[in-house]
């Protein structure tokens, strides 16, 4: 693997206070349960014959609680568990988030009460927040080394486990491209915009009248694609933390940030190409799943988070899919005409102020398990369909789309970059990108929100 500058990111009285909540893979990306009870799921074997993890005899009987904050992987975190207390003898009780509560209210809330879970996974602008006054500190554990550039540091600690590498752009569909145009299609091929948009009028004038699909939720808009503009400025996530300084502090003028006009150059183009383009905020984000995998057009803003829609829509595991760059500009030397957005979005806290020793030590097992065992390690992959942050972990995703941005990771095609940005930039900045996606605003008006919107957060 292609390894990464580390991600440093340093807690300030200013994030704590905002509460802020990053949603680069977050849960509002399913518009379906993905753990539909009626549902008939494939079972992926898993090889138990080898297992040299060495187990602490005297953990046996603890009980340890999981708060998940990541929706569909419920079912197959309880399944990682029981083989888990197998082995160990210890029992971790997986406690949902309960679909729509923010994981950040849920936890503050157990911890008011006096009960919060042994381990937690959030956001990692949650654990931000929480980690000085809350976690237990991580830094000496053995896997902070196996995860090189995907770790999160607090002021030169390591407070939480970063469970999986997500990552989004531009997802394409090979088959539609190149039955629609009557040749092969190779995504290297493309390297700006232009590039892009000439494939594009190639499609309409083939016969496919709007290639591409694009989200209405604020979530989507706000969070997912906006937040280009932060992460683009150097393609670090001190980088974001940078940008988002300067036009705070109004050293950055919006006007003239050269990555907002891009973003808008590139947003632009999905608008005009937009399926839903007659009522783009009647756009159904199901629906948008199925027009992927049918080939009513070829492409989808999103990230891996989007396979179980459109493994829903009938999507098979060995179908030819994955993702072309956020295109923002001609220069094909520009990193962000060349790689894909992935970084850890999901991080597990251990528990530092009501969890006994017993039940700290039971948790770090379990974490060292997921990464050393031969069992843990199959199943962060398989089970979890989860794209590993451990060097370590010698399985690769099964899904094309998680398939795919490990592939970009591990040949350095990929950026790892992450906004921290407070928890209702989605929903102001989101309705703001709406007002522009429907062409009831435009640029200035816009930019201008933006710069409103950071004005207040000062």
């Amino acid at each position: 693997m292609k390894k990464n500058t580390m991600a440093k990111v340093i807690a300030t009285g200013l994030v704590a206070a905002l509460l802020p909540t990053m949603l680069t893979g977050c849960r509002f990306g399913f518009a379906s349960n993905p753990d539909d009870p009626n549902e008939e799921k494939e079972v992926v074997p898993i090889d138990t014959s080898v297992d040299t993890f060495e187990y602490d005899p005297s953990l046996s009987g603890t009980s340890i609680t999981l708060l998940n904050s990541k929706a569909e992987i419920q079912t197959a975190l309880v399944e990682m568990s029981a083989e888990f207390e197998k082995k160990s003898g210890v029992h971790v009780e997986v406690m949902p988030v309960t679909d729509g509560d923010s994981p950040y209210t849920k936890v503050v809330s157990l911890y008011n009460s006096g009960t919060p879970p042994t381990l937690s996974i959030l956001d990692t602008t949650d654990v931000i927040a929480l980690a000085e006054e809350k976690a237990a500190d991580l830094s000496n554990e053995p896997w902070v080394a196996e995860a090189e550039g995907y770790i999160t540091e607090v002021n030169g600690k390591v407070y939480s486990f970063p469970l999986c590498i997500e990552g989004r752009g531009v997802i394409y569909n090979q088959k539609a491209i190149e039955e629609t145009l009557g040749e092969s299609f190779d995504p290297s091929s493309l390297h700006t915009l232009d590039d892009f948009v000439a494939l594009l009028d190639r499609l309409v004038a083939a016969g496919m009248e709007k290639p591409i699909s694009v989200a209405m939720e604020d979530w989507s808009l706000g969070a997912h694609q906006l937040q280009y503009i932060y992460e683009t400025y150097n393609g670090t996530s001190d980088g974001a933390a940078e940008a988002i300084e300067k036009i705070k502090s109004g050293e950055l003028d919006l006007h003239t940030y050269d990555r907002i006009s891009q973003f808008l150059d590139m947003f632009d183009v999905l608008k005009k190409y937009n399926v839903a383009k007659g009522d783009p905020l009647g756009a159904d984000y199901d629906e948008m799943a199925i027009d992927l995998v049918d080939g009513k057009t070829a492409f989808w803003f999103n990230g891996n988070w989007a396979w179980p829609n459109m493994e829903e829509a009938d999507a098979e595991k060995d179908d030819a899919y994955g993702f072309l760059p956020y295109f923002m500009n001609n220069d094909p030397d520009d990193f962000v005409n060349q790689k894909i957005q992935a970084s850890p979005s999901k991080q597990i806290m251990l528990d530092g102020v009501v969890a006994t020793e017993a039940q700290q030590a039971a948790a770090k097992e379990f974490l060292n398990w997921i990464v050393y065992s031969e069992i843990g390690q199959q199943m962060l992959v398989k089970t979890c369909s989860i794209i590993p942050p451990f060097k370590n972990n010698p399985y690769e995703p099964l899904d094309p789309l998680s398939r795919d941005i490990y592939n970009h990771v591990q040949d350095g095609t990929a950026f790892n970059a992450s906004a921290i940005v407070p928890n209702d930039h989605w929903a102001v900045l989101g309705a703001a990108m709406q007002k522009y996606l429907a062409d009831r605003s435009d640029r200035t008006e816009l930019i201008q929100s933006i710069n409103d919107y950071w004005a207040q957060q000062k």
